[in-house]
């Protein structure tokens, strides 16, 4: 039966990094390291894993609590993804069912998320098997710092 595992420690969130990179391309191991630290620290960032029967990590989920004025009290789903030899085995709906169970237990009624333009099989998933709804679109500038 798969597992959901709470990441915590700096030794647990380094081994989610080869799952994450899938998703994360961007990022080197330390770098992810760091930011999944500062984030748990500062802003309440929480990553879960789901290990399959053989208790192999096969999907990861990173999520926080927020609070703004247009969603009141919600959670964010910051990353979610499944190893490309584990896709379409359930295991991106059952993290996704998760968080939302956690969401609602932790009083919770929102939960958003963002997905890439490109990721047109990931939006399909999000609206007919998730049955999340389009509500807008998230713009981003990059300054110089």
């Amino acid at each position: 039966m798969p597992s959901f595992v709470w990441l915590e420690t700096e030794e647990e969130v380094r081994s989610a990094f080869p799952i994450m990179r899938e998703l994360r391309t961007h990022l080197d191991e330390e770098t992810y390291v760091s930011l999944v630290r500062e984030a748990q620290e500062k802003e309440g960032y929480k990553l879960v894993a789901l290990n399959d029967d053989q208790g192999k990590m096969v999907a990861v989920i990173g999520f926080m609590p927020m609070i703004t004025l247009y969603n009141g009290r919600f959670v964010w789903v910051c990353d979610l993804v499944t190893a490309a030899s584990e896709r379409s085995k359930g295991y991106g709906k059952a993290l996704l069912s998760y968080v939302h169970e956690w969401a609602k237990a932790n009083g919770y009624g929102i939960v958003s998320l963002s997905s890439g333009l490109q990721r047109v099989d990931a939006h399909r998933f999000y609206e007919e098997k998730m049955e999340y709804q389009k509500v807008s679109y998230v713009f981003l500038k990059r300054l110089s710092v």
